[in-house]
């Protein structure tokens, strides 16, 4: 059990959801209309930079794919998480800032519709629109199917799922007045295999596959390219704390036989979203999993 256990642990994002709508820059916000913008937004729309937010982005993979976006160049960053993870946040944001980056940090409860309705509007209101959206945040709230309470299994389908769902709703509204757009959904081996003691989870992220396919056969005729990556077994700062005996147990099910690297994960997501040789891939599912869906 604690070895499927950690699965879940390795490849969630260390964000959990979003309590509040607080943006944590410090710009004015205004409220364009969503048929109708300002002279200002209208102009900031024409900007060739890709504007990319990246939810639960404070720490962790989604921290990774935040830096690896902005490596990239031509890009502006939308840090979004958790207000207790404000003041990472505000780092992260100077990191990239003080690198030469533009960028802005926002929070909001991806469980909550009217949150990420107000996250767009504050991204319009100061980038005049939003290019790329990764949605990478999620929890884990493992129990065994029989003893896995109601909230358990409610709140990682509200955050890992329905937050995708409100989240690329909201992003698609904007992408389909663009006439372009990229949404990269962070899935899981978890959600194509399954994990005892992870059904909720599972679930949550075979929903994403299912929704991922789903968004990229209704908006390709649009010029909207939708895919997922799912991550397998991913080294964190919770790894190092396992032990070298455990270590070696989990290599023994990876047929590379090492775990993975965040960067490795960041890597694939900046090449869905802003490498002009995936401009042609729309709807698939890219496994960073060092080979364990297909076993040993």
């Amino acid at each position: 059990m604690k070895f499927s256990y950690i699965l879940c642990l390795l490849t969630v994002s260390t964000t959990s959801a979003f309590t509040s709508v607080n943006h944590v820059n410090m710009h004015s916000c205004r409220s364009p209309s969503f048929v109708q913008m300002s002279d200002d937004a209208t102009e900031k729309a024409h900007d060739e930079s890709k504007v990319c937010l990246i939810t639960g982005s404070s720490r962790g993979i989604g921290k990774c794919i935040a830096l690896e976006l902005f490596k990239q160049g031509n890009v502006k960053i939308v840090i979004n998480d958790i207000e207790p993870m404000r003041e990472e946040a505000e780092k992260l944001v100077q990191e990239i800032r003080d690198a030469g980056g533009d960028a802005i940090a926002v929070t909001a409860d991806c469980s909550k519709q009217d949150d990420i309705k107000a996250m767009f509007k504050e991204i319009i209101s100061h980038y005049g629109k939003c290019d790329v959206l990764v949605n990478n945040a999620g929890i884990a709230r493992d129990n065994l199917m029989v003893r896995m309470k109601p909230e358990q299994w409610q709140q990682v389908i509200d955050i890992n799922l329905t937050g995708v769902y409100y989240a690329s709703q909201e992003f698609l509204k904007h992408a389909i007045k663009q006439h372009s757009g990229c949404i990269v959904n962070i899935s899981s081996v978890v959600g194509q295999i399954g994990n005892p003691g992870q059904a909720n989870y599972a679930a949550a992220k075979a929903g994403v596959i299912g929704l991922t396919k789903s968004n990229a056969k209704e908006f390709g005729s649009r010029g909207i390219r939708i895919n997922a990556v799912c991550p397998g077994y991913i080294a964190t700062p919770m790894t190092a704390n396992l032990g070298d005996e455990f270590l070696n147990e989990m290599c023994s099910h990876i047929p590379l036989g090492r775990l993975g690297k965040p960067e490795e994960v960041a890597g694939v997501v900046r090449f869905l979203a802003l490498d002009p040789a995936a401009e042609y891939m729309t709807g698939h599912c890219y496994d960073v999993d060092g080979g364990i869906a297909i076993g040993v």
